[in-house]
């Protein structure tokens, strides 16, 4: 289970200028056949303002893992900033192999990493109200394998290596690092170049480590809340492609854990990570509906489908892959916690075609908890317990 709680990759293409200070936690089991890890838990504090007016710490800390920035605001001009990242710890690099619906704990392994990273953020419209960031962004990252008590003993690990990374890209707008934010856009699009020094063959001699890879991906995305009902809706359209794509490069669908990644590639009813592929199209929607006047209880619905071009050795019968999933959101100032149901459609298991999950979603916000608990209420018999009540969200 610790492998689980995998560090949250939710590097952003611009400086985070609001503060936060939230927990997150995301679990999907499935309810047939044996299941690789899916959940992640982790701290998330961004502090503008830290130490200096100008600095910005991005902080996330998983159980066996730290991913952290320090953003320097006007480094190189005034609309041109810069970004130091040192991120590291256990399990990171832990690879599952799934193939045609199974679970291979054989054939998996686990792997340790640290990475140091170096960004540049230039705002190219200060005057919008929409921003336009590019970034450029160069990491280094030492990756090491071990061998986990399922891995077999004639399973060759891959060699121990560094890999260098170059990625750039455009971000018309973009989205909060927060589970159903009511409002959000964005169109971007991005190239990354992994170039690897420890390149050669693993596993029984029939898969390999490329010596290097390129991906090309673009995201389309909008969150709204109508302003009478309250309903909201998110649609996203996400496509990539790559070039000498390998286990390790390759894009990888299935779960629905939102703040998994970055650009998260959810197909509900399906283990985590469950499909590998080349190139791919995903398009995606929800719709939440509050039940209450104070709009507390939400129900949601959510679908997705993906058309995927599989990484070779990994392929099964049909390209296209859909899932949906219902579930009961709780809101509240300080909590978001969701349980829901995800059912992948064509999601190959041992009975055939069709795979069951239940999932956890929660998100508790420290901050608005604090103002809860400090915030002096009127007089009353039962001020305290109900400040109590508020404090953290009920």
């Amino acid at each position: 289970m610790l492998a689980g709680w995998l560090c949250p990759f939710t590097v952003p293409a611009q400086i985070d200028p609001v503060k936060r200070d939230l927990l997150q936690l995301g679990y999907n089991a499935a309810l047939q056949d044996h299941a690789p890890p899916s959940g992640y838990a982790f701290y998330y504090r961004n502090q503008p303002g830290f130490l200096r007016t100008n600095l910005t710490l991005r902080l996330a800390v998983a159980p066996t893992y730290l991913d952290s920035e320090l953003g320097i605001a006007r480094a190189l001009g005034e609309h041109t900033h810069l970004g130091v990242g040192l991120a590291g710890g256990g399990y990171a690099d832990s690879y599952y192999e799934t193939r045609r619906g199974t679970y291979r704990p054989s054939q998996s392994f686990t792997g340790y990493g640290a990475e140091t990273s170096l960004s540049l953020y230039h705002l190219f419209n200060p005057e919008r109200e929409i921003p336009l960031y590019g970034l450029v962004r160069a990491t280094g990252h030492y990756s090491t394998y071990e061998r986990s008590s399922d891995t077999a003993d004639d399973f060759r690990l891959p060699q121990d290596c560094g890999t260098f990374g170059f990625r750039t890209g455009l971000r018309w707008g973009g989205q909060e690092p927060v589970l159903f934010p009511d409002l959000a856009m964005e169109l971007s699009c991005w190239y990354e170049g992994l170039f690897r020094t420890g390149a050669g063959n693993y596993g029984y001699g029939d898969r390999s480590v490329e010596s290097w890879s390129h991906l090309f991906w673009g995201e389309a995305l909008l969150a709204y809340t109508l302003p009478e009902s309250k309903h909201r809706f998110f649609i996203s359209l996400t496509a990539g492609a790559s070039l000498e794509a390998d286990r390790f490069s390759a894009y990888r669908l299935g779960s629905l854990l939102p703040l998994a990644s970055e650009f998260p590639l959810s197909l509900p009813g399906y283990y985590y990570q469950e499909l590998s592929a080349r190139h791919f199209m995903l398009a995606s929607g929800s719709y939440l509906v509050p039940l209450d006047a104070r709009q507390h209880w939400n129900l949601t619905a959510t679908a997705s489908t993906a058309l995927v071009d599989y990484l070779p050795g990994l392929e099964q019968p049909g390209r296209w892959h859909t899932g949906v999933g219902a579930g009961i959101l709780f809101k509240s100032p300080s909590w978001k916690i969701m349980v829901g149901y995800g059912y992948g459609v064509d999601a190959m298991r041992s009975h055939g075609r069709g795979a069951h999950s239940v999932g956890v979603l929660i998100q508790f916000d420290l901050d608005r908890a604090r103002e809860g608990l400090l915030t002096p209420r009127q007089p009353g018999r039962w001020r305290g317990f109900r400040q109590l009540l508020e404090g953290v969200g009920l």
